[in-house]
């Protein structure tokens, strides 16, 4: 099969010889190599270098790409999303604009709970037909890896309808998919006063179905005031952790929920959201292997204060940045805006939102063997930009589509 042979590159970005999660000041080092070249054989990253050490083959079977003005990056890994949902919720955001707070939502039977029925009423067909279109238009965005979540089931049959689709679309999908089971989302009406009988539920009779059909790869809890506490958090993970599935808990979104404390002492994938923490919570990220997913999307849409990722950095931890694509609290799976606003409100480095978005992503959903970087032997997954000034312009300009081109497995999407 012939090589495809891109030069001219204005600037290859974060190229690596071997893998490193990144921690605190280590994501402001992002090494890229100017006016570059990169060969592609059978969709995997074969060789890259400056343009005159390119040795010319003369193949005339060779596909040649001129790259001239252009950017190359690894593609986007989205380690956070809730990509298969019903429909959207656009209702609830004209309450959120009238002030209605994300509580109250959730008290009156919306939120979670309205997806949830939705689901309930969505054939698996169709389900599927539409995170298809979905999942399609992130990877025109540049996202190349993909973490999908359940929680919008809520039911034995909802829950595991969820992860039966994710597990199909995982089949079709040219990206890697990881799927998550997040069953402890929140509590369903019916078990409004009785949380243990759902707790019991989750353990006993979705955790033994999910484990023999092979429907996930992580297991997730809701950690948060008035949702799912510390304790029951642990023993759900552990319940996970018995059939194989390696944690990642929402923490600390709405309040100080001691989620990040649990997810260290879990040896958590990761803890996710983080708007809310304080120096304990910090600490104890900062001296563990568990990532800090940060989501700042989420956290703009429901009008909260960002997460503190300068703090976070300067303590040392490593973090990662997702959409958290869902139809509630962020309906965007658009990472350029997540990088744009990783920087304009949380003060982060272009070269420090690349690589969290980037390989951290990857790390933050194991798929840093296969992505995250430009590294012989990962997957030419890969974005082209258009003509821009410099790297920092993709973040300035956070109004505008940058993107020229994405690669998937070495072809154009």
């Amino acid at each position: 099969m012939p090589a495809t042979i891109i030069t001219n590159i204005k600037s290859l970005v974060n190229i690596r010889t071997e893998n490193q999660l990144l921690r605190g000041l280590q994501l402001a080092q992002l090494p890229c190599i100017e006016n570059a070249y990169i060969v592609i054989e059978n969709g995997i990253i074969a060789e890259y270098g400056k343009m005159d050490q390119l040795g010319w083959t003369d193949n005339t079977n060779d596909n040649l790409i001129d790259a001239e003005g252009q950017f190359v990056l690894p593609a986007w890994c989205d380690s956070h999303t809730h990509l298969i949902f019903a429909a959207s919720r656009e209702e609830e955001f004209i309450d959120k604009i009238k002030g209605v707070t994300y509580a109250e939502i959730a008290a009156k039977g919306g939120g979670i709970l309205n997806s949830a029925k939705r689901i309930a009423a969505t054939s698996e067909g169709d389900l599927l037909r539409s995170a298809q279109r979905r999942l399609q238009e992130v990877i025109q965005l540049g996202t190349g890896a993909i973490e999908i979540k359940s929680g919008y089931g809520l039911t034995v049959e909802g829950e595991l309808k969820i992860l039966r689709v994710i597990k199909k679309l995982k089949a079709i999908s040219p990206i890697p998919v990881k799927a998550t089971f997040l069953g402890a989302h929140t509590y369903p009406a019916e078990y409004k006063e009785n949380h243990q009988g759902y707790i019991d539920s989750i353990i006993n009779e979705m955790l033994p179905v999910i484990a023999t059909e092979e429907l996930a790869d992580y297991i997730d809890v809701f950690c948060e005031t008035g949702f799912f506490s510390p304790e029951e958090t642990e023993t759900i993970c552990r319940a996970g952790m018995h059939y194989g599935l390696k944690p990642k808990i929402h923490a600390n979104q709405l309040h100080l929920s001691g989620g990040t404390q649990v997810g260290v002492k879990l040896g958590a994938i990761s803890v996710d959201h983080l708007e809310t923490m304080d120096d304990d919570a910090i600490k104890a990220l900062a001296n563990s292997n568990t990532i800090g997913t940060l989501l700042p999307t989420a956290a703009f849409f429901l009008r909260m204060p960002f997460q503190p990722a300068r703090a976070l950095l300067d303590a040392g931890c490593a973090i990662a940045l997702a959409t958290d694509f869902n139809p509630g609290s962020s309906p965007s799976g658009n990472m350029n805006l997540v990088i744009a606003m990783s920087c304009i409100q949380m003060k982060m480095l272009p070269e420090e939102a690349i690589n969290a978005a980037t390989l951290n992503g990857a790390y933050a959903m194991e798929v840093q063997e296969e992505l995250g970087s430009i590294t012989v032997g990962k997957k030419a997954n890969l974005i082209f930009t258009k003509t821009i000034p410099s790297l920092p312009y993709l973040a300035y300009a956070f109004g505008s589509n940058n993107i020229d081109k994405v690669m998937i497995n070495g072809e154009f999407f």
